[in-house]
């Protein structure tokens, strides 16, 4: 059996990988087996129905990421959305957002699509092995985690509160939120996750439930077609590198955003060399975090190139004209390795949620046409079949021998947190568990003026900087999962307390 190491958001998907293990998968199939647990079973965070990235690296070969995006829909749509009539939240979530929900806000889904390429491509296990575990995990009842549960505080009336099915599987009788720990019990979605294990996204893509879906979607006035689902492909991408110190690390390529900018981040970064988190080394994260995250506001979300505008970011990065130009709800992640040197790191998302679920799917759909602070073109994203902008960065570093699979939840924090954790083991040479808890901050340039997000356990230096100091650690910082794996030292897996995340080594 080959050796394979998981890290994870959940005990649940770290058993589902050992299950998976034991048949003789890699870490790819690990990685897909646990992805699709945890996509299943944090309702609020993450739903199938919704948009993936992929990462696998494998020895000896070039890094690929499977992009399993969203897409903007509407290929033959006669009509626009009438935006008068997309319901909008506001909720006071990560410190209040506004967010698009119901139908017109569900674009075409890529997750299913991508998991299933990548088994096809990169594992050795059957499809329908892979969705067993999730299909029987679904059909008994998973408890609600405390991430989950944070989030439908704000979300579980407003926006799981529009379709029956889905509400009744997150609240009791009374009509009150279920507690951490009680029993979800969704109704439908087991026989949805044991008709893809048998027929593949083939059922999904062209088939019968997506018919269902898209009735239900133009019912409510969304564009989502049947060509749309037909007409999607999980596109294979070679995968974005960067060279820090003597570590070469493959993230999410154009069109996607995440990987340019965390790139772009270990890059400016790396031209300071430092072995702690020094006064001077704070400021210099700071000013980072800035340019980083002010080009992808002014430059890259709104480009009509997305590749050449992160060619130009990494560009300015290297030389460090980045720093002096501008220095002045939800995901989930899965990182796996195994002995062979294969390497797999799986991000994904479905946004703050549509709320829609059509009826006898068991399925939530996804609201990322709505998702304004990252979707910032609103409804008019691009032509039909267009990818959305996306943060999600599953990112593989490689050392020699050694691989590493890493990722992390956390909207736009993603990219913040992924940074600080490499930087903390690659360059301040942290064992792994220490490089992912150790405290993190996060610049907010949405607003009046720049906040600085800071856990405890960080020494500020003075800055001229409005500052909002955290009581704990918590899962706002995102939720890094790394896994490693040395020829000399053997496996070393690290999942974030802030997500409860889980773990899981076979020997």
């Amino acid at each position: 059996m080959t050796g394979v190491a998981v890290a994870t958001t959940s005990q649940l998907a770290a058993d589902a990988a050992a299950e998976v293990a034991d048949l003789g998968g890699n870490a790819v199939d690990c990685a897909i087996a646990a992805s699709l647990l945890t996509i299943n079973t944090e309702p609020g965070v993450c739903a199938l129905a919704g948009s993936a990235f992929v990462t696998v690296w494998a020895p000896g070969q070039e890094p690929i990421t499977v992009d399993g995006n969203v897409a903007v829909p509407g290929i033959g749509a006669s009509e626009q959305i009438d935006m008068a009539s997309v319901p909008a939240v506001t909720m006071e979530y990560g410190g209040g957002i506004s967010t698009l929900v119901g139908c017109p806000s569900v674009a075409v889904p890529g997750t299913l699509a991508a998991l299933e390429r990548a088994c096809q491509k990169f594992g050795r296990t059957a499809w329908r092995n892979l969705v067993a575990p999730t299909a029987r995990a679904v059909r008994e009842g998973f408890p609600l985690s405390s991430a989950c549960h944070h989030y439908l505080e704000y979300s579980g009336d407003v926006i799981y509160g529009r379709s029956k099915d889905g509400f009744n599987a997150l609240h009791d009788a009374a009509g009150h939120l279920i507690a951490v720990g009680d029993c979800v019990r969704i109704p439908h979605l087991a026989d949805t996750l044991e008709a893809i294990a048998h027929e593949g996204s083939e059922l999904f893509y062209e088939g019968e439930l997506g018919r269902h879906l898209v009735e239900h979607v133009q019912a409510g006035g969304g564009l989502l077609s049947l060509q749309d689902l037909q007409d999607y492909v999980a596109k294979l991408r070679p995968a974005l590198t960067c060279e820090v110190a003597d570590w070469t690390i493959a993230t999410n390529p154009a069109p996607a955003v995440g990987g340019a900018v965390l790139s772009a981040m270990l890059l400016a970064f790396a031209n300071r060399r430092t072995s702690r988190w020094s006064e001077d080394a704070i400021r210099h994260l700071i000013n980072v975090q800035r340019a980083a995250l002010s080009y992808r506001i002014d430059e890259l979300d709104l480009a009509d190139d997305v590749k050449q505008a992160a060619s130009a970011l990494l560009a300015q990065a290297r030389t460090g004209e980045l720093i002096s130009r501008y220095a002045s709800a939800s995901t989930v992640h899965t990182s796996a390795v195994d002995d062979s040197g294969l390497a797999c790191a799986i991000t994904a998302s479905s946004g703050y949620g549509s709320g829609e679920m059509p009826a006898d799917t068991g399925l939530w759909l996804n609201n990322c046409l709505g998702e304004l602070e990252l979707n910032r073109r609103g409804f008019d994203a691009g032509p039909p079949g267009a990818r959305l902008p996306s943060n999600m960065a599953p990112s593989i570093a490689r050392k020699e021998g050694s691989v590493l699979a890493v990722g992390s939840p956390g909207a736009d924090r993603i990219t913040t947190a992924l940074h600080q954790f490499l930087t903390n083991f690659i360059t301040m040479d942290m064992p792994l568990v220490e490089a992912v808890n150790h405290p993190r901050m996060h610049l907010e340039l949405a607003g009046a003026e720049p906040t600085l997000a800071v856990e405890p356990g960080i020494v500020l230096p003075d800055i001229s900087l409005r500052i909002r100091e955290y009581r704990d650690i918590g899962m706002y910082f995102g939720g890094v999962g790394a896994a490693l794996y040395s020829p000399a030292d053997g496996f070393s897996v690290a999942a974030d307390p802030r997500r409860a995340g889980a773990m899981m080594i076979a020997r």
